[in-house]
């Protein structure tokens, strides 16, 4: 018996809100809620499910009746092929409204907690090439159109330096300018993809497990500094040689280049060796004086400006005399350990990345920072009774969890020791509302500051404030 299909049109649907994950809501005429991938609240459009459940539908808009006025222009003409800048077809002032109402229905449906007055999400000052890091992919099978599919021009040239495709593993769409990191991020992406293919320097099939350019990584900084690495699958002398050579001469702001070799089947490089080809292993960040040493595989805010502005709330949140002894948990390359410092009697890092903590304790020494102390290990098992007795009760509690939020053990001895006041940084409010709903008997949430550091997507931080009740 043939599978009935599904899929259905509703016609002339009004587009009422945003939802999770860049999605816009409409509802079908049945009451179903309807997330759709490509409209702005306020577009009166026609829909074609792509899947149907209990009590919703996912789909396209496939017909637009009326265009919302919260719509703009796309700066991107990769924009609606690339996975990224799902929101950039909408005004920044909206944008920000939506992530702000998401923070607060997380919080308020999910945690169940009541809130004092939400301020108000603090915006961006740059809207666009406001990343310090980007990673892009060689692939010597590019995504083709649907024009150049349908066309009966012979594509000579399927090679691509840009980004996987949304939900395919080996499909690259093949970049030519990208509005998130600053020049000479694509000077430097478009001449590495335009020689290698001169010099026939092979491109990494994924499938096929072959080919010689797998990644290549650019972080700049604030003060600067440029660091490119790229990651080759094999070793071969004469070609990467050539390759960096070309680099270094033709992009001499480049402060550190890099390469890795990674023969195995995934292209992550923190298991791997990275070798320094010219100038410095690292480059540096600076903010209020302090500088952080980044290096390849160092985890750093990739908005440096809106970083120093979340860090700012963070330290203004925790109220700090200079009497007190902070613990800041999951805290990475001790960047927000290091910024509280100087309002702090002791600030105590834990982090699980071991090469962070190096990073850390590196960065504390070249800042003169003698009262700060790192320890590596996950989290549940260092964060114990144990620790706390070594290293003292903490009044202050900052904590800066990964998307996942915070492990139960981690809350439960959060209520143990009971500090005066924790400070909840978040990139994922709906996680951060159920460790919010573990401590709500003890704990009040006295302020909330969202924080955009990612405009044109749906990604927001955010910052509470919890104190004893």
């Amino acid at each position: 018996m043939a599978r009935k299909n599904r899929r259905q049109i509703f016609e002339n649907i009004k587009v009422i809100d945003a939802g999770a994950k860049g999605k816009s809501i409409a509802k079908a005429p049945d009451g179903k809620v309807i997330f759709i991938n490509n409209a702005v609240p306020g577009d009166v459009v026609d829909i074609q499910t792509t899947k149907k459940r209990k009590s919703f539908y996912e789909g396209s808009a496939t017909v637009f009746h009326k265009q919302s006025e919260k719509r703009v222009a796309p700066k991107c003409e990769h924009f609606g092929t690339c996975g990224g800048c799902k929101w950039q077809f909408m005004g920044y002032e909206h944008q920000l409204g939506y992530k702000q109402q998401e923070v607060i229905n997380n919080l308020t449906r999910l945690g169940k907690i009541e809130l004092p007055e939400v301020t108000s999400i603090l915006g961006s000052s740059e809207q666009f090439f406001y990343r310090n890091k980007m990673e892009f992919s060689f692939s010597d099978s590019r995504w083709l159109t649907l024009e150049e599919i349908q066309s009966d021009t012979q594509i000579e040239n399927r090679n691509a330096l840009g980004f996987h495709m949304p939900g395919m593993w080996d499909k690259i769409l093949n970049i030519d300018q990208c509005h998130l990191q600053a020049d000479p991020s694509n000077a430097i992406r478009n001449s590495v993809n335009e020689f290698a293919t001169k010099n026939e320097l092979a491109f990494y099939n994924p499938r096929k497990q072959e080919g010689l350019l797998r990644t290549l990584m650019i972080r700049n900084s604030s003060i600067g500094e440029i660091m490119v690495l790229v990651q080759f699958f094999k070793e071969d002398i004469e070609k990467r040689t050539l390759l960096l050579d070309y680099l270094a001469q033709e992009f001499p702001e480049i402060t550190s280049l890099q390469y890795v070799v990674n023969p195995k089947g995934n292209d992550t490089i923190y298991d791997q060796e990275v070798i320094c080809y010219k100038g410095k292993d690292y480059i540096e960040e600076e903010m209020e004086g302090l500088r952080f040493r980044i290096n390849a595989k160092s985890f750093y805010q990739t908005n440096s400006k809106q970083a120093y502005e979340l860090y700012k709330v963070t330290r203004d949140f925790a109220q700090l005399t200079g009497e007190e002894l902070v613990y800041d948990l999951y805290t990475g390359t001790g960047t927000i350990a290091q910024f509280v410092a100087k309002k702090a009697k002791k600030v105590i890092g834990v982090e699980a990345v071991p090469e962070a903590i190096e990073n850390a304790k590196e960065n504390a020494k070249n800042n003169h920072i003698s009262n700060v102390e790192f320890y590596v290990g996950d989290m549940k098992k260092v964060f114990t009774k144990d620790f706390i007795t070594q290293h003292g009760q903490p009044e202050v509690v900052i904590t800066d969890p990964p998307r996942d939020g915070m492990h139960k053990d981690v809350v439960a001895q959060l209520l143990n020791i009971s500090p005066n006041k924790i400070v909840y940084v978040s990139c994922n409010s709906a996680t951060q509302a159920r460790d919010l709903a573990l401590l709500d008997e003890t704990y009040k949430v006295t302020k909330v500051q969202p924080v955009d550091m990612f405009p044109q997507t749906y990604h927001v931080e955010n910052v509470v404030l919890l104190e004893k009740r």
